[in-house]
């Protein structure tokens, strides 16, 4: 797996993770049950992440949806 952005906010994770199962690729959200545990007070961002052989892929859908993601 290899991460394709981090973020606090559980909306946009969750509609960036359905954007990309609509598209055929398999998105998970890492790092939810420790966002959780301190309490949901956003210190601690979740991260989106896709297989890496759907990783340029992704990257690129999420860009033409007009998604601003950090380069790596």
């Amino acid at each position: 797996m290899k991460e394709l952005l981090r973020s606090t906010d559980p909306v946009r994770l969750s509609w960036l993770a359905a954007y990309l199962a609509d598209a055929g690729i398999e998105a998970l959200v890492f790092d939810t049950h420790t966002s959780v545990l301190e309490g949901s007070i956003g210190a601690i961002p979740r991260r989106l992440m896709v297989p890496e052989a759907d990783w340029e892929r992704a990257r690129r859908l999420l860009e033409e949806a007009g998604e601003s993601l950090p380069h790596g």
